[in-house]
């Protein structure tokens, strides 16, 4: 049979950083308030002149530094993004150019906070089929483009970033099993509508208390569903790289694992939720700093606007 595997790993965060105390000169709010509700300490912002696939193409270069992979043999792209540079063409045919790899197939997928993961089962799927060697899977997403800066409720959760990662065919277990859903009937809960607002741009508009009650509960049930699925005891997981979406669901989430959080990847505080590109750039993190050794098993699970919901169990 063949696998998949992570074989590398890679992060971008645009230099400009959005603090909380920034926050406090044009918002009703506090840095004690936001770190309480949220865990949110500061943000990365995109520069104006940049885009999702310029992010996207440094997070790429990161992961392919750290590998023992050449470009070329990258044979499939998926870029998991809320934020395209354009309608049309995707993203990731924007990336491909960039990065100068000549027609093998690259699409877009659009999950929000889940896309990620969503990717990554695509990408899995590719592998195991044998249709593919290589799929570079990106995260990115320029949320502070649909942020309305004036909504408290908005303005303080979001970041930009990228993160990418190298899936290989491997003759060992990598991506253990992937776990996606979704819910429509949710959509105006969590949605950009595609009418102008009084801003004069689409943005971001969240029925924030409802989200959360949902997204804790779903995420119970996808934990339990995984772990069902690969006949796994809940102490069989090393570690949580979740969606950065807010701290308490984290914490809610290491509880359910009867897990302690020095063993949950939290990159929140410092880069508030970046979509599409948390997971990735947590899992960067992780890796990274030497967190997360060779041989450990890692639960990573997400919950987005759609409603959108999903995990991937891998061993690293």
């Amino acid at each position: 049979m063949i696998y998949s595997k992570i074989t590398s790993v890679g992060g971008y965060l645009p230099s400009n950083i959005l603090t909380n105390k920034d926050l406090e000169r044009s918002l009703d709010t506090s840095d004690e308030w936001i770190v309480t509700m949220t865990g949110i300490k500061e943000r990365h912002i995109i520069d104006p002149n940049e885009t999702s696939s310029d992010m996207a193409y440094k997070a790429t270069l990161d992961a392919i530094k750290t590998s023992k992979k050449d470009l070329k043999e990258i044979d499939l792209i998926i870029v998991a993004t809320t934020t395209p540079d354009k309608i049309f063409p995707s993203t990731a045919c924007a990336l491909q150019n960039k990065l100068g790899i000549g027609e093998c197939p690259a699409f877009d997928i659009q999950a929000v906070c889940s896309g990620f993961i969503y990717a990554l089962s695509i990408a899995d799927k590719f592998i195991n089929t044998g249709s593919k060697k290589n799929v570079l899977v990106v995260g990115v997403d320029a949320m502070s483009k649909i942020t309305d800066y004036s909504d408290r409720s908005n303005a303080i959760l979001w970041g930009d970033g990228a993160g990418a990662v190298i899936v290989s065919a491997s003759d060992k277990p990598g991506i253990i099993s992937t776990h996606i859903h979704s819910d429509g009937k949710y959509e105006s809960l969590l949605h950009v509508p595609r009418t102008k607002n009084l801003s004069g741009k689409d943005t971001i508009e969240m029925q924030g208390n409802q989200v959360f009650k949902i997204a804790v509960n779903t995420l119970d049930r996808i934990v339990d569903e995984t772990l069902k699925a690969n006949n796994l005891k809940k102490s069989d997981i090393d570690w949580l790289v979740p969606h950065q979406a807010n701290i308490r669901i984290l914490e809610a989430t290491a509880k359910k694992l009867d897990m302690s959080m020095d063993r949950v990847i939290v990159t929140i505080d410092k880069h508030g939720n970046t979509s599409a590109a948390s997971i990735p750039l947590a899992l960067n993190d992780g890796i990274k700093s030497g967190k997360i050794k060779p041989g450990e098993t890692i639960l990573m699970e997400a919950f987005g606007g759609g409603f959108t919901w999903g995990s991937a169990l891998i061993k690293y």
